[in-house]
């Protein structure tokens, strides 16, 4: 009887080896119980109208001193009930091949666990948004026209810089995970972006989404791998003349028109990742440039700006929310009506702001993720 047991067990040694043996020499892969090979997580979960009302905060330093701390306090005591990280790795320009994570400019990994659960600890939902900043771009560049000469490259560095973050997403609970920022270049790519999405999900348990550039959000053709259609809202506004209320409701409700028809055939809620003007006479005519008008203050136009945004979205059933661009994130910027940037800390758009993050949304749902 023993006998017998130890041929049963010799037999079934051979024949695993055998198995074995016949995958390494066919180049078929082994598959191991690591994170890496386990099914990829997918988002099931509803996303409620008018879910995230939020602020980004741009995390650009590194010194453990700096009130990043303050300033998430600052973003829980306006009303918000989301706060979105801003995080960044750079490339020289955009024919680089390479891009890294900066250590002088950015926060260590525990110093950004911290944040995420100093904003759960104040009820902030939490979205994670890594973007690529371009050290020392030509004429003309931006992350948008990346064009580097080795694509493979590229997007080795790229995914890693994104898994990177990703793990902390999903050590951290947060809330939502984007896979990049206006990376218009590269959203013809379609394969790299479905394989980057698929790890990402193998780790982040929230939702995820890619924030598109508010003219080429259109063109990405794998918005059914993500549970939002995120993108800026940097829409041109004005003709250059100084702009009422009433002009800039008049062109929101032309893109809301077109922008309602074209999400009805993705079905997926929009998140409006990055909400802002500068405080600039020229705010409605190029949201996108605070290099425009630097000289120039219109706290009154960015205040309509903001106003126009919201009489607009704040009501429509197909947006999960916005995300306002952006706090301050230095000691030493200014703040109020003379301040020329973006942040609405001390001006008019700011009293505009709060008064919306307690606006009622409808009950309800948008949609649920079917991936």
């Amino acid at each position: 009887m023993q006998k017998d047991k130890i041929a049963i067990l010799t037999t079934f040694i051979l024949i695993l080896g055998i198995i074995v043996g016949y995958q390494l020499l066919s180049g078929e892969e082994v598959k191991n119980p690591t994170p890496e090979s386990k099914p990829a997580a997918t988002s099931t979960r509803s996303v409620n109208v008018g879910e995230f009302r939020g602020i980004s905060l741009q995390l650009h330093n590194s010194s453990p001193d700096h009130p990043f701390e303050q300033y998430v306090r600052e973003i829980a005591q306006t009303g918000a009930n989301s706060i979105c990280f801003a995080i960044n790795a750079w490339q020289e320009n955009c024919s680089s091949t390479s891009l890294f994570i900066d250590g002088r400019k950015s926060p260590t990994d525990q110093r950004l666990r911290s944040l995420i659960n100093l904003a759960h600890d104040l009820n902030l939902r939490v979205v994670i948004m890594p973007i690529v900043l371009l050290e020392n771009p030509k004429p003309g560049e931006w992350r948008g026209k990346i064009a580097p000469t080795n694509w493979d490259s590229w997007w080795e560095d790229y995914t890693n810089y994104v898994m990177h973050y990703a793990y902390i997403a999903g050590e951290t609970n947060a809330d939502v995970f984007m896979v990049g920022s206006e990376l218009v270049s590269t959203e013809k790519q379609e394969d790299q972006w479905r394989k980057l999405i698929a790890r990402v999900r193998k780790h982040v348990g929230g939702l995820v989404s890619y924030s598109a550039n508010w003219d080429h959000y259109m063109p990405v053709k794998w918005w059914d791998d993500l549970d939002m259609i995120g993108m800026t809202s940097y829409y041109e506004l004005s003709d250059g003349e100084k702009p009422t209320l009433e002009s800039l409701l008049e062109k929101w409700q032309a893109i809301k028109t077109e922008l309602i028809s074209w999400q009805s055939t993705i079905d997926r809620p929009i998140l409006f990742t990055e909400v802002g003007w500068p405080n600039q006479v020229t705010a409605a005519k190029y949201p996108w440039n605070y290099y425009e008008s630097p000289k120039d203050p219109d706290p009154q136009t960015q205040a309509a700006c903001f106003e126009a945004f919201f009489q607009t979205w704040a009501n429509e059933k197909i947006l999960a929310g916005y995300l306002i661009w952006e706090w301050r994130n230095h000691p030493s910027q200014k703040i109020g009506p003379e301040d020329t940037s973006y942040i609405p800390c001390g001006k008019p758009a700011m009293d505009v702001i709060k008064k919306y993050f307690q606006y009622p949304n409808p009950n309800g749902e948008i949609t649920k993720s079917s991936n």
